[in-house]
C-alpha cells in the first residue's frame, strides 16, 4: 500500500511554494490535464506492479520529500 496521500502532498506543496499545478505543468513542459490526471491516479506516478511486489514481501511503501538547497 502507498502511504502518501499524493494529491494532497502535491496541493500542501503547491500552497507553501505559491505555485499552481498549472505553472508546474508549463514550468517541466506538459500540460496542466496530465499533471492532474497523475495526481488523481497515484498508481500512474508510483509503478501498479512495484507496489504489488512490495506488498507481497511485506512492506508498505511511503514516499519521503526533502526541500533541495539551491545554492
Amino acid at each position: 500500500m502507498l502511504k502518501n496521500n499524493i494529491e494532497l502532498d502535491v496541493k500542501t506543496r503547491c500552497i507553501e511554494e505559491k505555485i499552481s499545478q498549472q505553472q508546474i505543468a508549463e514550468d517541466i513542459g506538459t500540460s496542466g490535464t496530465y499533471v492532474s490526471r497523475l495526481i488523481k491516479h497515484q498508481e500512474k506516478i508510483v509503478n501498479k506492479t512495484f507496489i504489488a511486489m512490495m506488498e507481497r514481501l511485506g512492506y508498505d511503501v511511503e514516499l519521503t520529500y526533502t526541500k533541495r538547497n539551491e545554492n
